[in-house]
């Protein structure tokens, strides 16, 4: 479908990636990983045709389309959602609107004339292509999309300027969606999603008939969808036949085998050189130790990547507050005729972690700021616990920042002497490295703000932290030091968040916003409230399918409920049939690679050794071609063991 051919480009001095090459084929998910800056986004932009690289050629099939979704920065105005998402279907448009002409030639024309004939041809032609495309099902679909996007059916009829720019980046997804190219780019599509959209989303991927290639920091999402991962790791990129957390096995593994050819390496270039020394004054053995210096000059040197350390973060410990954090009876909040939060009680105690979840625009973001005093209630009472100390992150946040003073003074003015020496560990973990410490906050980009704006808050000592999406701009290897440093904090926080492998860990409460509704607390983290909402969802269903038969009685309703279980059941066994065989083969698949590469370690060692050739001479020579073999079907099996994780994930998910 599409092949990336040698490609390499570099900034300067840096180069991102040189001589890559891979092959993208109908219906593979694809994970580009690696750290912020690692050419993750150049990439997707060169296959989307933005950037040119500096050598190299992409090359597809005629009728393969692409399509790209960036980051941020798309703008739509000049017409309603509705005309604008049909945007998406222009092909389609046009074909009806040349039919129409089409139709009004032939009125025109003589039906003996050979015009005619050849008028009745290219008629014929575009309505077998309408046809294909069935236009009567395109108002369905495009709503069908609108609508898991977050979107009402009385939003079809606004106009595009009136959204924000978290909506303007889903209506440029829904575009996407139904045009179905047939390699899909998405650039952090889940940034400005909740979390039932980012679920829908991950849904309609999966059933995507096309290719996709995903830059994302939700590790769910990775994990769930992928089935090959890109990493860019250090100056180079390396594929892995698995998704995300496939990836990370691998990686430990190929580092393994790699520190043990250093090793192997290191002790025969020592021997030779020891040889070299010995010798090198004796003329009756210049002949040989000239052939051993030959030989050390043709070693392709093994390089070990140089280890940044585990950067870890700690907040600064805050003072102990009273059991009650915070009180809220009664809440009302308006914006004028809006009315975002009606009668609202609640009360947070000391030591809880509450995640924030709800559709965009529930209420999460007014939430946050009542609770963090930034904003006063409408009516209601508010009353802020004893020793209560509170420290809020919100986007809005990255603005405040003094953007004469640099990114490390930024931060010196927010900390205590004693920490003052822990900085450019927590700006490297928000990703701020090497000489980017210097930069003026004014010629940050707006990510970089925010970053820089969530590392000055967490320096402050607060026993109550309001974190509103902290995860947007972070890689994953950031996410992971605020979440270790989260899970040790002593204090309370709540987090506003789409991010469930974030999440998961660290909460353990859910508050969930409903518009129009009052908030609802689950207890467990994302997960659970997830399960614990599908379970009432499906309740609630079959209630409903109950209620809705005329004249049942409560003993056919009983019936009806026996009956559904059963069905259920016969559904379980079924799909454990299914199921069965192919964890079978699985694990039997995960085993052979272990095997393999435990065999292939043990040659690639005694092939690292010249003494085995002297010795052994057909073993090596065996052992050599062994190897290479192990190396084919090693790729064998790892194509098939992603072939069985993605049908198992199907089966589970169905």
């Amino acid at each position: 479908m599409l092949a990336v051919e040698n490609l390499s480009i570099q900034y300067g001095a840096r180069s991102l990636f040189q001589d890559l090459s891979f092959t993208i084929r109908a219906k593979e998910r694809w994970a580009l990983a690696g750290p912020n800056g690692a050419g993750k986004s150049t990439l997707m932009k060169i296959i989307a045709g933005i950037e040119t690289p500096d050598s190299g050629r992409l090359v597809k099939a005629k009728q393969s389309t692409i399509g790209y979704l960036p980051q941020e920065g798309v703008e739509h105005k000049g017409a309603t959602l509705y005309e604008e998402t049909s945007k998406a279907f222009d092909d389609v448009l046009n074909l009806q609107k040349d039919l129409a002409e089409v139709e009004e030639q032939l009125e025109g024309c003589d039906p003996q004339s050979e015009k005619y004939g050849d008028l009745l041809e290219v008629f014929g032609d575009i309505q077998l292509r309408l046809d294909h495309h069935d236009v009567e099902r395109m108002k369905p679909q495009i709503e069908k999309v609108l609508n898991g996007l977050g979107f009402k059916s009385k939003d079809l009829d606004r106009p595009c300027e009136e959204y924000s720019g978290g909506w303007q980046m889903r209506i440029a997804l829904a575009k996407l969606l139904l045009r179905e190219p047939s390699v899909l780019l998405l650039d952090e599509p889940t940034n400005h999603l909740d979390i039932e959209t980012v679920q829908w989303l991950e849904q309609w991927l999966r059933n995507y008939g096309g290719a996709v290639v995903l830059i994302s920091h939700d590790r769910s999402m990775l994990d769930n969808l992928t089935n090959r991962t890109l990493a860019f790791e250090n100056g180079e990129v390396q594929l892995y036949s698995g998704n995300y957390s496939f990836y990370l096995r691998e990686r430990e593994t190929r580092k393994e085998q790699l520190e043990r050819a250093f090793t192997n390496q290191q002790r025969e270039i020592e021997r030779a050189e020891k040889l070299i020394n010995r010798f090198r004054a004796k003329a009756s053995k210049a002949k040989m130790v000239q052939s051993r210096i030959k030989q050390l000059e043709k070693i392709d040197i093994i390089e070990l990547e140089q280890e940044a350390g585990s950067i870890k973060f700690e907040f600064p410990q805050p003072e102990r507050s009273g059991e009650t954090v915070l009180k809220m009876e009664g809440i009302n909040k308006y914006y004028g005729d809006l009315h975002v939060l009606r009668n609202l009680n609640l009360q947070i105690e000391r030591g809880d972690r509450i995640a924030i979840v709800g559709v965009n625009g529930a209420g999460k973001s007014t939430f946050s700021r009542l609770i963090s005093l930034a904003e006063e209630p409408t009516s209601g009472e508010m009353k802020i616990g004893h020793k209560v100390g509170v420290s809020y992150f919100s986007q809005t946040h990255a603005d405040e920042l003094d953007p004469d003073k640099t990114v490390l003074e930024t931060l010196e003015g927010a900390v205590r002497n004693e920490a003052a020496g822990n900085l450019r560990s927590l700006l490297g973990a928000f990703l701020f490295r090497g000489d980017d410490v210097f930069k003026q906050v004014g010629v940050l980009s707006g990510g970089e703000r925010g970053r820089l704006a969530l590392a000055r808050m967490l320096l402050q000592p607060a026993n109550f932290l309001i974190l509103d999406e902290p995860t947007n701009h972070l890689d994953l290897q950031s996410q992971e030091v605020l979440q270790n440093a989260l899970i040790d904090y002593e204090g309370t926080f709540v987090i506003v968040s789409h991010n469930r492998s974030f999440l998961d860990p660290i909460v353990t409460k859910v508050l969930e916003f409903i518009p129009g509704e009052p908030p609802k607390l689950y207890y467990g983290n994302v997960s659970d409230y997830l399960e614990k909402k599908a379970a009432d969802m499906a309740a609630a269903s079959e209630r409903g399918t109950v209620s809705r038969g005329s004249g049942q009685t409560k003993s056919a309703g009983g019936n009806n409920r026996k009956e559904q279980r059963r069905r259920d059941a016969e559904a379980r066994q079924a799909r454990a049939k299914k199921l069965k065989p192919l964890k079978v083969e699985f694990e039997k698949v995960e085993a052979e690679i272990s095997n393999y590469e435990k065999e292939k370690a043990e040659l690639t060692g005694k092939l690292m050794d010249p003494e085995f050739f002297k010795k052994e001479p057909t073993a090596a020579t065996d052992a050599s071609t062994r190897l290479s073999k192990l190396d084919e079907l090693l790729e064998n099996n790892f194509t098939r063991w992603g072939e069985l994780s993605e049908k198992i994930e199907e089966l589970e998910a169905d």
